[in-house]
């Protein structure tokens, strides 16, 4: 069976007569090739862990329905009592912070630190009904969100693989590839088709131009990933800040322009500190003032770490960050000392906030969690897609075409010298800022000059 010729495909002879952009492009599209084949599989992983993890507000409601919901009642006990109970449900453990009920049919969290962990970001927590102070059940919660058990797995599965730091590299060699990739495949598609007749169409809907076959592939691969570019955009870079290497160069970034998360200081003032060491207005008329505030909505009640300290009260609804208000609260008096509203945070530690809760797909709710869902539907279409034409390029009895056989190398050296002077800098400062795009496509220039002396030694074509 033959396959339908592509008119308007690659060529796939070394660019030696061709222009500096033909050169640049058959440099582009090996790296694409490279990258498709063995970077895609970690970005795959990353998708489907990903659409699981933003489905998991659900995935709570549904499994955790016993401890979460409760059923509504004329009377609340004191919070400070709903403490008192979770407390002796688990004597002995340190009290690390309060998450009332909002609502009639919510129950408390009180969470306790879990010394038995590792991980600081567990903590053992007690669901109290509010009601009638029936304990509901003792779970470990993960992190600010406080995520339970399901979704705390599924959570470092996307993050990790369950490898700990070892695991992160996977993700973060996803991430730092994603962009690059999606950004690649945007410049060939584009040159493939600006020259062609119709070609504003062809770039746009997909399988357009193209019948059958590997073209049709192509089409529909191009055309996908050039309508989902931008979301691609966003969560590579939004990935990248959770990453262990890049995202330290971020976070040092952020540090240097001013652009970090700013955050209420809990030092009591000298004239309250005696005081503060001695007497405790309680959690109840922390939270009334809290209240007064304007802090609606979750909130979490932090104790005192030390003498000489506040409580600490946030807000903790990432569904529209724009009520991220936190306040310090003087545990003597009950009167707040230090309030800092979201309003006054630095844009981009606004835009940062924005970005973490939508990469989560918490940002809006559900239409968040159904775009983030397209997007990665898009996404494995184009992983698909290209696996898909890498078989189509298979050897057949018509076709001597090895196994996804890559375009010819020796584009580099076809370059001027300024332009291969700027593509190294490019990549060595990209190298030096997301280190694991620099080492993997150091590695892949090394495989790659290492195969064309060995095609040399053999006399390969």
């Amino acid at each position: 069976m033959t396959q339908e010729t592509d008119t308007t495909s690659e060529r796939t002879t070394s660019p030696k007569q061709g222009n500096q952009w033909s050169a640049l492009r058959s440099l582009v599209l090996r790296l694409h090739f490279y990258a498709g084949v063995f970077v895609a599989p970690f970005i795959l992983i990353a998708a489907v862990t990903g659409l699981l993890y933003v489905w998991t507000p659900q995935i709570e409601q549904a499994l955790y329905a016993d401890q979460l919901r409760v059923e509504p009642s004329g009377q609340t006990l004191p919070l400070s009592e709903q403490v008192r109970i979770a407390q002796a449900e688990l004597p002995g453990a340190e009290l690390g912070a309060v998450r009332p009920a909002t609502t009639g049919e919510d129950s408390t969290r009180v969470l306790f630190d879990a010394p038995e962990e590792p991980n600081a970001s567990y903590r053992n927590t007690v669901f109290v009904d509010p009601h009638d102070g029936e304990v509901l059940g003792v779970m470990q919660t993960y992190g600010s969100s406080g995520a339970l058990p399901a979704r705390a797995w599924i959570s470092n599965m996307h993050r990790n693989l369950h490898l700990g730091d070892a695991g992160r590299l996977y993700s973060e060699f996803a991430a730092s590839w994603m962009w690059a990739v999606a950004l690649g495949g945007l410049a060939l598609w584009v040159s493939r088709n600006r020259r062609v007749r119709g070609g504003a169409r062809r770039l746009l809907i997909p399988g357009s131009g193209a019948r059958k076959g590997r073209p049709r592939s192509l089409s529909v691969h191009g055309a996908t990933g050039l309508w989902i570019l931008v979301g691609l955009l966003f969560l590579s870079a939004t990935g990248m800040t959770w990453s262990q290497y890049a995202g330290a160069n971020i976070g040092d970034l952020r540090q240097r322009l001013d652009w970090t998360t700013p955050s209420v200081s809990t030092e009591l003032p000298e004239s309250a500190t005696s005081a503060a060491s001695t007497a405790d207005a309680g959690v109840d008329a922390v939270l009334a003032t809290a209240r007064e505030a304007d802090l609606d909505g979750p909130v979490e009640v932090v104790p005192p770490a030390e003498p000489g300290s506040s409580y600490l009260v946030k807000q903790v609804d990432l569904s529209w960050p724009t009520g991220a208000d936190s306040a310090a609260i003087d545990p003597a008096t009950a009167e707040i000392v230090d309030v800092l509203r979201f309003d006054d945070y630095p844009v981009m530690a606004k835009l940062t906030s924005w970005g973490i809760s939508a990469h989560m797909g918490l940002l809006f709710g559900l239409p968040n969690q159904l775009v983030l869902s397209a997007l990665i539907a898009g996404l494995l279409a184009v992983l698909f897609l290209g696996y898909r034409m890498w078989w189509q390029r298979r050897p057949t009895r018509t076709r001597a075409l090895g196994v996804g056989r890559p375009y010819p190398r020796g584009s580099f050296g076809e370059l001027s010298l300024p332009l291969r002077i700027a593509v190294v800098a490019v990549l060595a400062l990209f190298g030096w800022a997301v280190p694991m795009l620099g080492v993997s496509l150091l590695l892949f220039l090394a495989v790659d000059a290492l195969l064309g002396w060995r095609a040399r030694r053999t006399g390969a074509a």
